[in-house]
This record gives structure tokens, C-alpha cells and sequence, in this order.
């Protein structure tokens, strides 16, 4: 009997020793899964750096010529410090490394969220002024679409309105007639292909556009004569006398002028303002002519 009892338990004993393994087991896999899991995790988090020493390196990357680093950086400087001293000073220099390597809509982008974020900050008139460049660099000729010159305009002229003391405000207002410039140009460039398919009606909306809202711009000259020519065809002889009289009054040595009188001359007309005419009442607005 004793002999049976002893052969029990150590069957017991060694049925309890493989029922107990897989447990052991099964706890080791979990503790080296949650280990697992632990390293994946730190391997995302983002070692906390102080703020005024990311800047400091990102200046030195700057300095060495090493904007790819610098803007890295500068970029975890934002993320990791974003309402310290140093996260503003980040979006100026962010704004300035986008601009200085061409990277204009980049630059767009993170001087609006700054000027939009610190709108007082005293350095709010750069970074603006840094936006409106943006889009400056990306003028292109007249003959294609004109979006950068109207985005290049305002942003100038928000730059003028916000911050009239501004040292930038000077060369701002040349970027903002270089623009309308740009803008007239389009107009005009319209207006005579539809002027060289008889399409008169609608070279005249061109050239009026260019009479109305660009008149201190170079194109004002041929934009009258233009109308003279435009109306004159379409037998419309008192806006083309108008345009004429607006234009010689004005430019009187203008070879644009010379061109609209030998016009009317052929048709037994000259130059004669009617002071009920759109074209009378836009050139008493016009700025930096004299005024019929």
C-alpha cells in the first residue's frame, strides 16, 4: 500500500511538474512581449531637448552652411517648445531658410502662421515682407497666368497698411507697382489679340480694366490710344474723340498720341472730351497725370 501511495505522488508530483511548464512559459512570452512592446514605444518617443540648445545648433547649421540640419532642428524646436520664446524666433528663421533656398510656397506658408500667431511681434513686418518676396520670385511673363503678381500685391500691400513704419514699406510699394505693372500688362496683352480679331467689344472691357485701375502703371498711354481705335472702328466717333482728348491732354508728345489724331484726322475728326463719358470721369481719378 505505502508502495502504491509513493508510485501516486510521484506520478502526481511529475504530472504537476509538466502541467506547471507551459504557465512559466506562458509568462516569460508576455514579459519579453511587453519588453518588445517597450522598446517599440521608446523607439517613438522623441528625446526632450532644451529649447534655447536646438536653437543655438540650428544657428550653428545655419552658419556652416547646413540648412537641411537647421531646419530639422528648428522643426523640433517647434514641436517639442512651442509656446517658448525660442518657437517664435524658429517660424522667423523657418520662414527665412525657406526663402533663402527657394522654396517659396514653404515660405508662404510658415510666415502667414507666424504673422498669424504674433501679429505684433517686432519682427511681424520681416516675415511679411519675406511672404510678399515669396511670391515676387515667382513673377513670370505676361503672356502667362498672373496669380503671383495678385498674391505678390497683397501681401505688399498688407504689409503697407499693417506696418507703415516699416523699413520694408519703401520697397514694398515698388513690388506693389511692379505688380500692377504686371497686371496691365495682362489686360493689354488680351485686349489686343481680341483688337486684332475685330472682337472690338471685348478688347475695349481689356482696355478700360487698364483706364479704371491701373492708370499709373507705363500702359495707360496705349491703353487710351487702344480705345480709340477700338471705338472708332465701331463707329462710336464721340469715345473715340474722348480717349483721344483724355490722351493728348496728358501726353501731348506721346506717339501713341500722334497715332489716335492721324486716326480721327482720316475720318474728319479731332480729339473732343465728352465730360459725360466714362473716359472723362476715370482720367480725373487718374494719379500722377493731369487731369482732363
Amino acid at each position: 500500500m505505502a508502495d502504491a501511495i509513493k508510485s501516486g505522488l510521484a506520478r502526481k508530483s511529475t504530472t504537476s511538474g509538466l502541467l506547471k511548464a507551459p504557465v512559466f512559459c506562458v509568462a516569460a512570452a508576455l514579459l519579453l512581449s511587453a519588453c518588445s512592446k517597450d522598446q517599440e514605444i521608446n523607439a517613438f518617443v522623441e528625446p526632450t531637448v532644451p529649447a534655447d540648445q536646438l536653437y543655438n545648433e540650428a544657428l550653428a547649421n545655419i552658419d556652416a552652411g547646413d540648412s537641411v540640419q537647421a531646419k530639422r532642428k528648428l522643426q523640433k524646436l517647434d514641436r517639442q517648445h512651442p509656446y517658448s520664446k525660442f518657437a517664435r524666433q524658429s517660424g522667423i528663421m523657418s520662414t527665412y531658410l525657406a526663402y533663402r533656398g527657394g522654396n517659396y510656397t514653404e515660405a508662404v506658408t510658415n510666415g502667414k502662421r507666424f504673422v498669424g500667431l504674433y501679429p505684433s511681434h517686432e519682427e511681424a513686418p520681416y516675415v511679411q515682407y519675406l511672404i510678399g518676396m515669396s511670391y515676387h520670385k515667382q513673377l513670370v511673363d505676361v503672356t502667362r497666368d498672373q496669380k503671383a503678381a495678385k498674391n505678390s500685391y497683397r501681401a505688399m500691400n498688407e504689409l503697407v497698411t499693417r506696418y507703415p513704419d516699416s523699413e520694408y514699406v519703401e520697397d514694398a510699394r515698388r513690388k506693389m507697382r511692379i505688380a500692377r505693372d504686371q497686371l496691365a500688362g495682362k489686360e493689354m496683352l488680351v485686349g489686343r489679340y481680341y483688337l486684332e480679331r475685330r472682337e472690338n467689344l471685348a478688347a475695349i472691357n481689356r482696355f478700360r480694366t487698364v483706364v479704371e485701375t491701373y492708370q499709373e502703371t507705363r500702359h495707360i498711354e496705349e491703353a487710351l490710344a487702344r480705345l480709340t481705335e477700338a471705338y472708332f472702328a465701331l463707329g462710336l466717333v464721340s469715345e473715340a474723340q474722348t480717349a483721344a482728348a483724355v490722351l493728348g491732354h496728358n501726353f501731348p508728345e506721346s506717339q501713341w498720341y500722334k497715332d489716335s489724331y492721324a486716326l480721327l484726322e482720316k475720318g474728319g475728326l479731332r480729339p473732343l472730351a465728352n465730360q459725360g463719358s466714362w473716359i472723362t470721369r476715370a482720367a480725373k481719378s487718374i494719379v500722377g497725370i493731369k487731369n482732363t
